[in-house]
């Protein structure tokens, strides 16, 4: 295999799809792509590493295929994944890649640094990611990088889609056992789950289709019924409450001044709902460290394509 000095990869990688975007390894200011590859899910803790790799291959593939050029090792190519924030997953990923002949040289990081590096040219700030888990990542001028969340839906994840779901369901059978206040989101979980009674959400949750990712999804119900009850109300509040805890720490950890730093956004609770972006903006006008500005971020890949572009530069 030969070495296309002038391209680049960028890959981002999560628990459902990876993307993967080939680029000039110039930035020319007009954030041209020349290819775009997706394929399956990324996250190599949790599809494992011989399912992620073979989706980021694939992406990859499909990437120079969009482009119309025939596959080669790259100067450079940056892998965001999610589920590979730690040296074990990074060396190990790393090796695959060298192997694999993907770049001449691979960095591989977790899913919140492309999001900041898309959002920010300086890349200084803090990325906040609220999907399936969330995660909060930043970097101040100094170069000091620290994170907030990130524990996993067993030990963490709050205000998250899979935290939203949960919370929604366990008032909903509170509700049901007459040990909560009375809650719309019992019916709304049951028409959504085709229970015809409360008892039926058992075989519905507890059935081996019920994924991590299938039950986030849930999340839905509690931002669809929030309009119109008071206890889905109260839970979107307290999932905004949960992500400016993460933002407003983390910040004061990296003294990042106030009113001097982009907070980038991204996954898909804060991508699609609204109203909990509108309660996070509130929340944080008053805290201690004020974001400059809230930037969403709809396709970190290409903060990954900055990210490979530096990599090549500084390697």
């Amino acid at each position: 295999m030969t070495v296309a000095s002038d391209l680049v990869i960028g890959v981002d990688g999560g628990g459902t799809k990876t993307d993967a975007w080939l680029a000039p390894l110039q930035d020319d200011g007009t954030g041209i792509v020349l290819g775009r590859g997706r394929a399956g899910p990324g996250n190599p803790r949790a599809a494992g590493f011989e399912v992620a790799q073979a989706s980021i291959d694939a992406a990859i593939e499909a990437a120079f295929a969009d482009a119309k050029l025939p596959r080669d090792r790259v100067t450079a190519a940056c892998l965001c994944l999610s589920g590979a924030g730690r040296p074990a997953e990074q060396i190990r990923l790393s090796q695959w890649a060298d192997a694999r002949g993907v770049a001449q040289f691979t960095q591989v990081t977790g899913d919140a640094e492309p999001i900041l590096a898309a959002a920010s040219p300086e890349n200084c700030g803090i990325a906040l990611i609220s999907g399936t888990g969330s995660l909060a990542w930043g970097r101040n001028r100094a170069g000091e990088v620290a994170r907030n969340g990130g524990w996993g839906y067993l030990l963490g994840d709050q205000g998250s889609a899979y935290a939203i779901a949960l919370a929604g369901l366990r008032h909903a059978v509170l509700a049901a056992d007459d040990r909560g206040p009375a809650t719309e989101l019992l019916a709304a979980f049951q028409r959504q789950l085709d229970a015809a009674t409360p008892a039926d959400l058992i075989d519905r949750i507890y059935s081996a289709e019920m994924t991590r990712e299938r039950l986030a999804s849930l999340a839905v119900v509690v931002f669809d019924t929030a309009p119109h009850d008071e206890t889905a109300e109260f839970l979107i509040e307290s999932a905004a409450r949960q992500l400016y805890f993460l933002v407003d720490a983390l910040a004061r950890r990296l003294n990042l001044p106030t009113g001097d730093y982009p907070l980038a956004i991204s996954g898909s609770v804060l991508l699609n709902q609204e109203p909990l972006r509108a309660l996070l903006a509130s929340m944080l006008s008053e805290a201690e460290s004020t974001p400059r500005e809230m930037i969403v971020v709809e396709q970190p890949a290409r903060g990954a394509v900055a990210l490979a572009r530096i990599a090549a530069t500084t390697r």
